[in-house]
């Protein structure tokens, strides 16, 4: 049986960067426990200006959720701005990079992943009426509600989460089917285990 998991908002567990300079709500990381992930999702929440935590070997994608954005500024001279309505960016856990507020605190959806393990998409999408997801075998999907409010089913369970709860969608050792539908704004993210 295969079926969808809801992780409400008020469940994730809120921490401290590493490097102190934001506090960081965890969804979710896979394998569960310990600190040998393979993924890890989780809410940003930059209050000032300052250094990233690095994380070598690993893949990042922000996403703007709340605020007036930030600019990444990288050692080599690279800018890169995560601007309203959803501005995202992706880029190599191990580059220095130091956030500079646009103005005031924001909260930025996080993607992290090892690239030698995993391979990972994100896409934002409008979620009006249904979508199906099949989700192939080494293979898990995530979707994180943006605004509005999402109902999952799978064989025979249905989960219903509102906005910025999340729900996972795993796969057994066949294709799952997922049906999706609601009203609102998600992401939604595919993870997939490298070499399968």
């Amino acid at each position: 049986m295969t079926q969808p998991r809801l992780i409400p908002a008020n469940e994730y567990r809120r921490e401290r960067w590493r490097n102190g300079f934001g506090w960081t709500r965890e969804i979710l990381r896979w394998p569960e426990g310990g600190d040998d992930w393979d993924w890890r999702l989780s809410i940003a929440e930059i209050e000032q200006d300052g250094p990233f935590s690095a994380f070598p070997g690993v893949e990042r994608e922000l996403v703007l959720l709340h605020g007036h954005g930030v600019r990444l500024h990288f050692d080599d001279g690279e800018v890169r701005e995560v601007l309203p309505p959803h501005g995202r960016v992706r880029f190599a856990g191990e580059r220095s990079a130091r956030g500079e507020l646009v103005d005031g605190l924001t909260h930025d959806f996080n993607l992290m992943w090892r690239r030698d393990r995993i391979d990972a998409e994100v896409w934002h999408r409008p979620l009006v009426g249904s979508m199906v997801l099949f989700v192939e075998p080494g293979e898990r999907w995530v979707v994180h509600v943006l605004s509005g409010h999402a109902h999952a089913t799978g064989s025979d369970a249905r989960c219903d989460a509102a906005a910025s709860d999340t729900l996972l969608f795993p796969t057994g050792s066949t294709r799952a089917r997922y049906a999706l539908d609601g009203g609102g704004e998600v992401l939604v993210i595919r993870l997939r285990t490298r070499g399968d």
